[in-house]
C-alpha cells in the first residue's frame, strides 16, 4: 500500500526523505551561524557575510573581495575593485565583531585579538542558545513528519505497522541529527576555549 498513487499521496519514504533534507538544512544553517562568530582564531567566515555599501547596493564582502586567513591572528581582504576599500573597512568597523581593520590602499588587514576568558565564556553561553534553537528546529521537522505519517495512516494510505516502522526511522534520523549538532558544538567550544 505504500506506493504513490495517482493523487500523489506521499509515501513514508517521501516523508522521511523530506524530513531528513530539512534537518540537514537546519544543521547547515546552524553551522553557518556559528562559523561567523569570532572565536579568537582568524577565519574568513567572521567577515565574509558582512555587507558593505557598494555603489548604493548592500553587498556581502565575499562578493566584493578575496578573503583569507594567512595565520591564526589575521584576516586579509583583497577587494576586486580598489574603490571598495573604504566601504569594506567601514562595514567591518560598524559590525558587531568589534574588529579594527587597517587599510593600506591595496589590502585590508584585520588583526584578530585573543579573547579574554570572560568573553569566551559569554560566547559559549550565547551560542549555546543558538545550538538549542538548532535542535528545536530539528525536532520541529520531526513533529511535522510525525503528523504527516499519522495522517497517512488515518487516511488508510499506510498501515499501522508501516507508520510505526517509519516513526522509528524518523526518530533515528532525529537522534543522528541532534548528535551531529552536539559533535559540532563540542568542537566549537574546544576551539573557543583554546587560548
Amino acid at each position: 500500500m505504500s506506493t504513490s498513487n495517482s493523487t500523489d499521496t506521499p509515501t513514508p519514504e517521501d516523508v522521511l526523505k523530506d524530513a531528513s533534507r530539512r534537518m540537514d538544512m537546519a544543521i547547515e544553517f546552524l553551522k553557518r551561524e556559528l562559523q561567523s562568530v569570532r572565536t579568537g582564531r582568524a577565519s574568513p567566515a567572521i567577515v565574509e557575510n558582512l555587507t558593505a555599501d557598494y555603489y548604493g547596493v548592500p553587498t556581502p564582502l565575499n562578493q566584493m573581495a578575496t578573503i583569507s586567513a594567512p595565520d591564526a591572528q589575521l584576516i586579509t581582504i583583497q577587494p576586486y575593485d580598489r574603490t571598495a576599500l573604504r566601504a569594506i573597512e567601514r562595514a567591518i568597523q560598524q559590525s558587531p565583531t568589534g574588529l579594527n581593520p587597517s587599510n593600506d590602499g591595496a589590502i585590508i588587514r584585520v588583526p584578530i585579538p585573543p579573547l579574554s576568558q570572560e568573553r569566551r565564556e559569554e560566547l559559549v553561553k550565547s551560542l549555546g542558545r543558538k545550538v538549542e534553537d538548532g535542535k528545536v528546529a530539528v525536532r520541529n521537522v520531526r513533529r511535522d513528519a510525525q503528523d504527516k505519517l499519522r495522517s497517512l495512516e488515518r487516511s488508510k494510505d499506510i498501515s499501522q505497522d508501516e507508520n510505526k516502522r517509519a516513526q522509528g526511522q524518523l526518530q533515528n534520523a532525529t537522534n543522528n541529527h541532534v548528535e551531529e549538532i552536539d559533535r559540532f558544538w563540542k568542537s566549537k567550544i574546544d576551539e573557543m576555549m583554546t587560548v
